[in-house]
């Protein structure tokens, strides 16, 4: 029970810290688009992710796919990049569609963060009682992911039906503001730039007074 409390508050922090912003403005570009009346949207689009970064967790954990992690941490971004794109470009009436594409972003998109999830998670992990630790783990994640949820839709429903900003006005405004942080977090996560900023910081860490 001791270890599935550990794992459970492992996969929460690894959620509820500025270090996963970028997975918490994830989050907000795949749920801006909705208020409380479509909860039921929002438990379908929060069960495709979760969908696909369980599978990728998983697959991580059993050594069954193993990804370079600069190359990961440069897709994050990414995926938040395409899910605001998304936002902004959809038309003021959307057409109701039975799976929007939406739904497929957040499945896909759910693979790649997952395999983020399991940088953490592997680096503490052993063989034994893996299932239980995965398990626990994850749960901690989702619950995690539901509180960021339910804020952005709080703050949804302050700026749409409080102050009187349109939903589309709302959703596309926010989306632009995730897309400026997402891209420039792609730009500096490139691995080519990150392993130039890694060596400038590790020379000078070594006492090293000129410029690299």
């Amino acid at each position: 029970m001791q270890d599935f409390t550990f794992y459970f508050q492992l996969g929460v922090e690894h959620i509820l810290t500025l270090e996963a912003m970028d997975h918490i403005l994830f989050v907000m570009a795949l749920c801006l688009r909705y208020l409380w009346q479509d909860w039921k949207k929002v438990v379908i689009l929060v069960t495709a992710f979760t969908i696909g970064h369980s599978i990728t967790l998983a697959l991580s954990a059993l050594n069954y796919v193993n990804f370079s992690t600069d190359w990961i941490e440069f897709l994050i971004p990414l995926t938040i990049a395409a899910t605001c794109i998304n936002n902004i470009t959809q038309p003021a009436a959307p057409q109701q569609q039975k799976l929007p594409l939406i739904y497929f972003f957040a499945l896909f998109f759910g693979l790649i963060h997952g395999l983020a999830f399991a940088g953490q998670f592997l680096s503490l992990e052993g063989k034994e009682g893996l299932v239980s630790h995965l398990l626990a783990f994850n749960l901690g994640i989702e619950l995690a992911q539901l509180l960021v949820v339910v804020l952005i839709l709080f703050l949804s429903w302050i700026v749409v039906q409080l102050l009187k900003l349109s939903r589309t006005g709302w959703l596309r405004f926010a989306s632009a503001i995730i897309l400026v942080f997402s891209l420039i977090w792609a730009f500096q996560r490139f691995p080519t730039n990150k392993n130039t900023h890694d060596e400038k910081v590790s020379v000078r860490g070594n006492g090293s007074r000129g410029t690299v």
